[in-house]
């Protein structure tokens, strides 16, 4: 089954809103004017429910297909559809004309594109309703560290609207457009915050024997934090752990008192998580100690290891072959050490995460980065033929 017809007409005016959107960026929750034109275009097309504020700013519409079935609670089946809506505190060097009118944000991951696909498909799924039970289209806020997946589910999204399986897709930068790539099991991975403080004895830089030396210390830490993945996580197994921010002194003739170092953790198992951090304290404190400072390891557990389910995985990948036929189609992706907060969603029903190629764009989170519109037809047919095949009746 190829591109479905009608979406391939509708694309220019898909790639228009996409347009609006990235325009017009919004960080984290604060998506009060995405949420709404979101809202509005589920309402102009038809939906049979649209909410909004669940997780403070998400977007929830509810289709009905016309072969019955109808809600769960009356026997049929729901699925859950998630697109993320917000941007990056990044400043935009596309030079487009539709380029980001808002100082110091931009759409750099393309939210704006997701967002825009799934509307094209609640668009269509409105008008054809060739389906039986429920699509709930998902709108979500801050998935850029906000974890406003969580949010949505703390505000009971799976429960309120019945949702048995819910699925997610994201752009992928160097895939080429008309490709999918999709894994069972973990495909991306926790993501985890360190902040290490350092104190030692603060003196004048030409007379560090009357102190303790901090930022010494703080290298000897960042040395001996690689020997964490190096040489206690198993070899076949992945973890990571990069510190990426020093905060010391402010002048070059002054030995600070304190320092403080920040950076992350990444991991695809819950062993290796658990190993990282226990190790951490290890390292951390029996480092500074030797140098006779002290150091304390504040360790956040932040999105979890984003893990597709094997039987949601195939059909994924069975629906993809069915829009860009099979060969087109990698089942067999590596994971990757990035993280993503749909890992909550598929924590809380089975479903899967599937990546979609955006062609030779700029990488995620670059400011020359753009969602490529010849993605759209590719990506809105999945939606579609996702919910006409889960929910054939």
């Amino acid at each position: 089954m190829p591109i479905v017809n009608r979406i391939a007409d509708l694309q220019d005016e898909i790639a228009a809103w996409r347009h609006d959107l990235h325009a017009h960026p919004e960080l984290q929750y604060d998506v009060q004017r995405t949420a709404a034109s979101v809202a509005e275009k589920l309402k102009a097309f038809g939906c049979d429910e649209v909410v909004t504020g669940l997780g403070r700013t998400g977007v929830v519409g509810v289709i009905r297909g016309r072969k019955g079935g109808g809600s769960a609670k009356e026997g049929g089946k729901t699925i859950g559809l998630r697109a993320d809506m917000d941007a990056l505190p990044i400043e935009e060097a596309t030079g487009l004309p539709y380029q980001s009118t808002v100082p110091g944000k931009m759409h750099a991951c393309g939210h704006d594109g997701h967002t825009a696909m799934l509307l094209g498909a609640a668009r269509y799924l409105t008008e054809t309703r060739n389906f039986a039970g429920q699509a709930v289209v998902i709108f979500q806020p801050a998935e850029e560290g906000g974890a406003g997946a969580k949010a949505m589910l703390d505000d009971g999204v799976m429960e309120r609207f019945g949702i048995g399986e819910v699925y997610g897709m994201h752009n992928s930068p160097g895939m080429p457009v008309g490709r999918f790539g999709i894994c069972a099991g973990p495909m991306m991975a926790a993501a985890d915050s360190v902040t290490i403080d350092i104190e030692g004895a603060g003196s004048h830089a030409g007379r560090p024997h009357l102190g303790i030396d901090t930022v010494l210390v703080a290298a000897q830490i960042i040395n001996a934090i690689q020997s964490i993945a190096s040489r206690n996580v198993d070899p076949l197994k992945s973890g990571v752990v990069s510190i990426t921010m020093v905060q010391a002194s402010n002048t070059d003739n002054v030995i600070p008192q304190t320092v403080q170092l920040r950076g992350t953790a990444r991991s695809l198992e819950a062993g290796v998580r658990d190993l990282i951090e226990s190790r951490l304290h290890r390292v951390v404190e029996g480092t500074a100690a030797a140098y006779g400072a002290k150091a304390k390891l504040t360790y956040r557990r932040g999105y979890p290891v984003l893990v597709n389910h094997e039987r949601q995985s195939d059909f994924a990948a069975s629906v993809a072959s069915e829009i860009v036929g099979s060969a087109q189609v990698d089942t067999a992706l590596p994971p990757m050490m990035g993280a993503e907060d749909f890992a909550f969603m598929l924590n809380a029903r089975p479903g899967a995460f599937i990546w979609v190629g955006n062609g030779d764009s700029a990488g995620l989170h670059h400011p020359k980065y753009n969602f490529n519109d010849d993605v759209i037809p590719v990506g809105t047919s999945y939606w579609v033929k996702l919910v006409e095949t889960a929910l054939a009746g």
